[in-house]
Protein backbone atom coordinates (compact mmCIF):
# COMPACT_ATOMS: atom_id res chain seq x y z
CA UNK A 1 0.00 0.00 0.00
CA UNK A 2 1.18 3.20 -1.32
CA UNK A 3 0.79 6.24 1.55
CA UNK A 4 0.86 10.05 0.34
CA UNK A 5 3.02 11.46 2.58
CA UNK A 6 1.72 15.02 1.40
CA UNK A 7 -1.22 14.41 2.67
CA UNK A 8 0.16 12.23 5.75
CA UNK A 9 1.56 15.73 6.41
CA UNK A 10 -1.58 17.57 5.87
CA UNK A 11 -3.22 15.83 8.28
CA UNK A 12 -0.81 16.17 11.03
CA UNK A 13 -0.22 19.99 10.40
CA UNK A 14 -4.02 20.21 10.80
CA UNK A 15 -4.36 18.35 14.33
CA UNK A 16 -1.22 20.36 15.90
CA UNK A 17 -2.81 23.57 14.40
CA UNK A 18 -6.27 22.49 16.19
CA UNK A 19 -4.26 22.26 19.03
CA UNK A 20 -4.05 18.30 18.94
CA UNK A 21 -0.95 15.87 19.72
CA UNK A 22 0.69 14.65 16.20
CA UNK A 23 2.76 11.48 15.94
CA UNK A 24 4.87 10.41 13.44
CA UNK A 25 6.86 7.44 13.05
CA UNK A 26 9.09 7.82 9.89
CA UNK A 27 12.11 10.09 9.19
CA UNK A 28 11.05 11.77 6.04
CA UNK A 29 7.26 12.41 7.37
CA UNK A 30 9.48 13.26 10.86
CA UNK A 31 11.39 15.61 8.64
CA UNK A 32 8.75 17.64 6.66
CA UNK A 33 6.81 17.92 10.00
CA UNK A 34 9.97 19.95 11.49
CA UNK A 35 10.38 21.96 8.13
CA UNK A 36 6.81 22.82 7.91
CA UNK A 37 6.10 23.75 11.60
CA UNK A 38 9.50 25.96 11.50
CA UNK A 39 8.19 27.44 8.14
CA UNK A 40 5.29 28.17 9.81
CA UNK A 41 6.69 29.56 13.38
CA UNK A 42 4.54 26.73 15.13
CA UNK A 43 6.29 26.48 18.57
CA UNK A 44 5.95 22.86 19.64
CA UNK A 45 7.51 20.29 22.15
CA UNK A 46 8.82 17.37 20.36
CA UNK A 47 9.02 13.45 22.62
CA UNK A 48 11.18 10.93 21.04
CA UNK A 49 10.61 7.95 21.29
CA UNK A 50 12.02 4.83 19.74
CA UNK A 51 9.81 4.51 17.32
CA UNK A 52 8.97 7.91 16.16
CA UNK A 53 8.64 11.09 18.02
CA UNK A 54 5.33 13.22 18.90
CA UNK A 55 4.92 16.76 18.10
CA UNK A 56 2.95 18.72 21.16
CA UNK A 57 1.48 22.09 20.53
CA UNK A 58 2.35 24.74 22.71
CA UNK A 59 0.30 27.76 23.43
CA UNK A 60 2.31 31.07 23.55
CA UNK A 61 0.84 31.55 27.20
CA UNK A 62 2.39 28.13 28.59
CA UNK A 63 5.58 28.76 26.99
CA UNK A 64 6.14 31.97 28.65
CA UNK A 65 5.18 30.15 32.13
CA UNK A 66 7.86 27.76 31.03
CA UNK A 67 9.86 29.90 30.78
CA UNK A 68 9.44 32.09 33.89
CA UNK A 69 10.03 28.52 35.80
CA UNK A 70 13.09 28.31 34.35
CA UNK A 71 14.42 31.63 35.44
Amino acid sequence: MIIDRHKQLEEKMGQLQNGYTAYAETEELIRLLKRRLQKQDMNVLMDHTDNGVWFIPIKEGEMEQENQQLL
